[in-house]
């Protein structure tokens, strides 16, 4: 940990908010109602302390002279989930710090490295300063790039692989935050059977996946959980194709899984209609979905999102760069800065917060150690 002035920026004010293997573990019939249902045969956790955060960020912040690049990943702002947040981030920090500029350029599902550099070099040949690159796939582009550009400031999300004086890592403890909903979805879960759906099967969404299945079977031990990969390793359409995400989704459904979290960017908006045309639950990720307008005609199946705040890391690292002060940011957005955690809105998890704060507790002091790669 580098230091705690800013990895709690404005929690409260923060975006409520971006292979293919089955386990084969024995169907439970449980009913899940308020506390849980026979699926559940873990005991509940100690009731954890409250852990509110207030904003650290001093009141005179002055990012005026500032004007940002953002180099989104595939989907770009629209896509109701990672990319998502990060634009709120930005948003936030022209409001509140006083951005000058904000400019943005989207990856498309076709393009080459050649094409990430371009746009890298493009957003700095204009003087944007900082750049932030949101998705492991800028990493051999952002490692090309940022040497040429050493008075340019560069942030990464998702990514710490980039070895430059001038890049930023930005990267979470996705698999915390997919525990939590792990074990929502198990309370939840009426046939003792969960699923999950990842965009391309890359190890950082495996993380997602690894989490999520952790968490649903330290709640029961009787859960099967269903797992899906769109696309494999380095065809990111995976992440940009609902269609076949509710393929996917509704093939999961059919094998008796009732609550379904996927990890696929906007892919998911598939997911969550295969979710509304057959009676089950579904959980978002990276923002609060239940509150974006793409999937609005969809968000009551939406019981809670894994929220990834990549809005606060950014607006963290543009906030700590007018400060100068980088060193101020956490070498990881976990749980123990609320950088990753699971939204309430739709009332629908309300019943076991207690229950999933007592989880979340234990993770935070080290009785849970969430794997980062899947099991079994």
């Amino acid at each position: 940990m580098r230091g705690p002035a800013l990895v709690a920026i404005a929690m409260t004010g923060a975006l409520t908010v971006a292979g293919c293997a089955k386990d084969t573990g024995d169907t439970g019939s449980g009913q899940a109602g308020e506390g849980g249902g026979e699926c559940v045969t873990a005991e509940a956790p100690p009731r954890a302390a409250s852990s509110s955060r207030q904003s650290q960020v001093p009141a005179d912040v002055d990012a005026s002279d500032l004007r940002v690049g953002l180099a989104y990943d595939v989907g770009g702002r629209g896509d109701a989930s990672f990319n998502d947040a990060a634009a709120a981030g930005a948003d936030r920090a022209e409001a509140e710090l006083g951005v000058a500029e904000v400019s943005e350029s989207t990856a498309v599902a076709t393009e080459d490295e050649t094409a990430k550099a371009q746009r890298l070099q493009q957003l700095a040949d204009q003087g944007f300063n900082p750049i932030v690159a949101i998705g492991y796939a800028y990493a051999p582009a952002l490692s090309e790039v940022a040497p040429k550009y050493p008075d340019t400031e560069f942030a990464i999300v998702d990514d710490d692989s980039v070895d430059a004086p001038n890049v930023t890592p930005l990267v979470f403890a996705e698999e915390e935050g997919s525990f939590l909903v792990g074990v929502a979805a198990a309370y939840k879960s009426e046939n003792c059977h969960v699923g999950f759906v990842g965009g391309v099967n890359t190890p950082l969404i495996q993380k997602f996946e690894a989490g999520f299945v952790q968490g649903a079977k330290a709640v029961s031990d009787n859960i099967t959980v269903e797992r899906d990969y769109l696309t494999p390793a380095g065809d990111i359409s995976g992440f940009n194709d609902p269609g076949k995400a509710n393929v996917v989704a509704s093939s999961q459904i059919d094998k008796g899984a009732d609550v379904l979290y996927h990890a696929a960017g906007a892919s998911g908006k598939g997911m969550f209609e295969a979710a509304a045309a057959n009676d089950a639950l579904a959980i978002g990720v990276d923002s609060d979905q239940y509150k974006q307008d793409t999937v609005s005609d969809v968000k009551d199946v939406i019981m809670t999102s894994m929220l990834k705040r990549v809005d606060v890391a950014v607006f963290d690292y543009i906030a700590a760069l007018a400060q100068d002060d980088l060193e101020s940011l956490p070498e990881r957005f976990d749980l123990s800065v609320d950088g990753v955690g699971y939204s309430t809105s739709g009332g629908m998890v309300d019943d076991i917060t207690e229950e999933l704060d007592g989880y979340k507790q234990q993770i935070v002091d080290g009785e849970i150690e969430v794997s980062a790669t899947p099991q079994g």
